[in-house]
């Protein structure tokens, strides 16, 4: 007897691990911070942002990369960026 092809679908699916389950696109990371991707795409360029890969076209970011990068921007006294001159 042979299985429906939705069957034999869902069997495919179960035999591959989901290879970015650690990752997040670009647009995720964006949305997540309340930022642009446009932004994560300047930081990147400038080194400024937490660590990427691409794969194509496509911006990934390791979940835990993105959560050391945090840490290394707390600071204990926020300093105010003021405006204009002193």
């Amino acid at each position: 007897m042979e299985q429906p092809m939705k069957d034999i679908q869902t069997d495919l699916d179960e035999d591959i691990p989901d290879l970015l389950a650690d990752w997040i696109s670009r647009e995720q990371l964006a949305r997540a911070l309340g930022l642009t991707a446009d932004t994560l795409s300047r930081w990147e360029a400038r080194r400024q942002g937490p660590p990427c890969t691409r794969i194509g076209r496509k911006t990934f970011y390791r979940r835990a990369a993105i959560q050391e990068w945090i840490r290394a921007q707390e600071q204990a006294h926020p300093v105010r960026k003021t405006r204009g001159r002193s």
